[in-house]
């Protein structure tokens, strides 16, 4: 990893590992006024992977840590969780639920963003969860989803769920992320409707008490957002009502619009090499995508001097795409 120096306004990044860094966000959200200069070295050691069986590539090795935990009822889950090492990133895992008591989620008291923003206590509250998904296609409609990867910044132990998707379906884009109809066509992948009523247990059990998500993926208003809502509806699902959305897109084009600055583009890519950011792994891989986003997060809203409260103000919900939709649908 390459060290730097810079001022963080939103973040306080010292001296760390990536899962180090996502343990300094709850903190350091109390104290977002505060400032520091120090150099950091930040590498992907140590966190852990929650999620289910799956593919890996060619460089990946796996260490399983095998646990038992108890649910609702008695009911006896086995997990394996692999550790994310030095240059290796594994994603194969089991883990068996019972999916009645999962979908039971949390119900939170809408609010408007607003009001949600101004809280005193904000950073008890806000689970912040950066995420990518990797698709069939751009067909937000037609296309399907075939590998998701989160990172809850609150880091600790299972911080991260990663796991490849059987679309049921031909891959016929590969050449963009490596991920081949045989990877996830085959026993033991999930399909969506089987991934959902896992993955929402998993949120909630990152979630603060009567708290939010704030999911944050760059391009998530017009891609990865639509994708998941779709998905969900599919599935005879929705969005839960204290989910927000962050686009870090439409940051990124503040950033290149602002003085000063040498940003050339707004894609993750040039954003990491503008930040000197270097993750292990290839790009296009939702974990790699979701690793290399939690570095520039910090630095980006240190840059645009957000903090968690700005950062909640340029939020996003499910009722904002649809009318959004509606908008332009009556516009044509």
């Amino acid at each position: 990893m390459k060290t730097g120096s810079m001022i963080f306004s939103f973040l306080q990044v010292p001296r760390c590992r990536i899962h180090s860094l996502a343990n300094n966000w709850g903190e350091t959200f109390r104290n977002f006024n505060n400032t520091c200069e120090k150099n950091f070295s930040i590498r992907p050691l140590g966190s852990r992977i929650y999620g289910l069986q799956g593919g890996h590539r060619k460089k990946w090795t796996r260490r399983p840590i095998t646990t038992d935990t108890e649910e609702g009822g008695g009911t006896k889950s086995r997990s394996t969780k692999p550790e994310i090492l030095s240059e290796t990133i594994s994603i194969s895992s089991t883990i068996n639920v019972n999916k009645t008591q999962l979908g039971q989620l949390q119900e939170v008291q809408h609010c408007n963003i607003q009001e949600i923003a101004q809280n005193k206590d904000l950073s008890s509250l806000v689970t912040v969860i950066v995420f990518d998904i990797e698709t069939t296609g751009f067909s937000r409609e037609n296309d399907r989803t075939i590998e998701i990867a989160l990172r809850d910044l609150q880091g600790g132990p299972n911080s991260t769920f990663q796991t490849l998707v059987n679309p049921q379906r031909d891959v016929t884009n590969s050449a963009i992320h490596g991920i081949t109809t045989q990877m996830v066509n085959k026993p033991g992948i999930p399909r969506m409707e089987d991934l959902v009523p896992i993955l929402f247990h998993y949120v909630q059990s990152r979630e603060k008490p009567g708290g939010y998500v704030l999911w944050v993926a760059h391009n998530a208003r017009v891609f990865d957002v639509p994708f998941i809502i779709n998905e969900l509806r599919r599935c005879s699902r929705q969005i839960p009502p204290n989910w927000l959305f962050v686009d870090t897109l439409p940051l990124a084009r503040e950033l290149m619009k602002s003085g000063g600055t040498k940003l050339s583009a707004t894609s993750l890519v040039a954003l990491r090499e503008f930040y000197k950011i270097e993750v292990e792994g290839t790009a296009h891989r939702a974990m790699v995508d979701v690793n290399t986003l939690s570095l520039i997060l910090p630095r980006l809203t240190c840059d645009l001097k957000l903090t968690l409260s700005g950062l909640v103000e340029k939020s996003f919900r499910e009722v904002d795409i649809i009318n959004s939709k509606k908008k332009k649908k009556n516009s044509d």
